[in-house]
């Protein structure tokens, strides 16, 4: 399958820290809501504000999840990093979208707040941008890569 994302992009390992820092961000904001909201419902709807954000037990622990397995599959690294942020970059922005929607509902099952979902769905650009940049591969595929940008 060709594909038109760079190889061995030269930014790669900026998009690298970014992604970590974002696993890491998730890691703190989801320990810091268990904290908050731990004697809480898993689904209150006004259970917390963590770092200016709503949240409750489920979300938080969502988010401990989500952070974890960022911040691993950025330590393995060798493409699996670049496949698992695209699939949670995409998570990331539905439910960043899907919060937004029912935040003054009784539908808003992860207490989330306008801020939380924007914040959300920032998370999700990044990691979906260190998906797209952060492709590593053989000088060969590099050079294939380049060639098949020039003749396109």
């Amino acid at each position: 399958m060709a594909t038109h994302n760079p190889i061995n992009h030269p930014a790669r390992s900026t998009y690298r820290v970014l992604t970590g820092l974002t696993g890491v961000y998730l890691v703190i904001f989801g320990g810091i809501g268990v904290a908050t909201t731990g004697g809480d419902g898993l689904f209150a709807q006004d259970a917390g504000n963590v770092l200016g954000q709503g949240t409750n037990l489920a979300n938080s622990l969502l988010s401990i999840v989500v952070g974890a397995i960022v911040l691993i599959a950025t330590l393995v690294g060798r493409n699996i990093d670049v496949a698992v942020n695209r699939a949670f970059a995409y998570v990331l922005m539905a439910l960043g979208l899907a919060t937004l929607a029912t935040i003054r509902t009784d539908a808003n099952y992860l207490g989330h707040t306008l801020a939380t979902s924007i914040v959300m769905m920032v998370l999700g650009i990044i990691l979906l941008l260190s998906a797209m940049y952060g492709r590593v591969g053989s000088e060969e595929e590099h050079r294939a890569w380049q060639r098949a940008r020039l003749e396109f």
